[in-house]
């Protein structure tokens, strides 16, 4: 979480009215949250309705179970929550590299339904074509919903000019937990529930998550920076006889996958937490089952490489050093395998 949510976390905290109430405190929260929402929305670039929420997941509740759509159809590759929240939904496979079979959505798209993708997967920071989606899904009548949760501020502007519903997550963005959006193209698109939110969420409103929320969104993310190292981590684990899931794919720079070959990953994941370095076998919302990945599985990965892989991701504050550090205990985890093996 950036120093600067946090401030702003504080400051929210301390002056903090239910955002509803008609009295002056609450009535200068309402100021504020509104002030928040449209900054919100200026950070992404959107010129819609904002629906503040507790998070992605939540925003994904909403999109998928409030929906006027008749019908859904949801990629393999989802993240969890949209599995859970899609259930009944036709599901559409992938292609080796974890791109959306275009062909199977055109022969399974119909008039009215709800499309739901991801913009970049959170185990292998694939990336989806939006605008070649977003193509088929409007000439087939149907409406485009996007889980931008991975996804940095004005990161692919494609997302914001061609979806209708919108997903995203403070807390990936350097903001405190328990607060997000779903960004709203027209509120005809859902079903009402009542409550705050212009009818379309309940629960008294999150003044100081939403602050929070916003000086994240308007601190600038190191994107760059983020495709060096990791393109510096990837030499080395290639170097050492490693596999990169999805490699000739356009990935997020803050997400990669990498197979380490006779090594399982619950393995790998006990020595680099012994080492301080702390990695994951799947989302973090999934990692502490047993079952293999499903997003690994539906691009076509089988025993033993299904579970011989780690999902690394590279934050605001990883450096150089932390990179080399990974790199070596990789290389060494990855001979001492050689040797058994030999």
């Amino acid at each position: 979480m950036l120093p600067a949510a946090r401030n702003a976390v504080l400051d929210g905290m301390a002056r903090w009215a239910n955002p509803s109430s008609p009295h002056a405190e609450g009535r200068a929260a309402r100021a504020a949250l509104e002030d928040a929402r449209a900054r919100i929305a200026a950070a992404y670039g959107w010129s819609h309705e904002v629906v503040l929420t507790s998070g992605a997941s939540e925003s994904l509740y909403i999109a998928l179970r409030r929906s006027m759509a008749p019908r859904r159809l949801i990629t393999a590759v989802e993240h969890d929550a949209v599995l859970r929240h899609g259930e009944g939904a036709a599901v559409l496979p992938v292609t080796q590299g974890g791109i959306l079979d275009l062909d199977a959505l055109r022969a399974a798209l119909a008039p009215g339904m709800l499309v739901c993708t991801q913009w970049a997967n959170s185990e292998t920071g694939v990336i989806q074509p939006i605008a070649r989606i977003a193509e088929i899904v409007r000439e087939g009548g149907g409406k485009l919903l996007v889980d931008a949760a991975q996804m940095p501020a004005r990161a692919d502007m494609d997302v914001v000019r061609h979806a209708d519903l919108i997903a995203v997550s403070a807390h990936k963005r350097g903001g405190p937990p328990g607060i997000g959006a779903l960004l709203v193209r027209d509120f005809a698109t859902l079903l009402p529930m009542g409550g705050q939110e212009k009818g379309y969420r309940a629960g008294t409103e999150n003044l100081p998550g939403a602050l929070g929320f916003v000086a994240a969104l308007e601190t600038p993310e190191p994107l760059a920076s983020a495709a060096a190292l990791r393109q510096r981590l990837e030499a080395a684990i290639l170097a050492s006889g490693g596999e990169i899931v999805a490699a000739d794919q356009r990935r997020s720079p803050l997400i990669g996958a990498y197979r380490m070959p006779g090594v399982s990953s619950a393995a790998q994941l006990i020595r680099y937490d012994l080492a301080g370095i702390a990695v994951s076998a799947g989302s973090a919302c999934a990692s502490g089952s047993l079952r293999p990945s499903h997003v690994l599985s539906a691009m076509g990965w089988a025993e033993p490489g299904l579970r011989e892989i780690v999902r690394v991701s590279f934050g605001r504050d990883t450096t150089g050093d932390d990179i080399d550090r990974f790199a070596d205990l990789w290389r060494a985890t990855a001979a001492e395998a050689r040797a058994r093996a030999a």
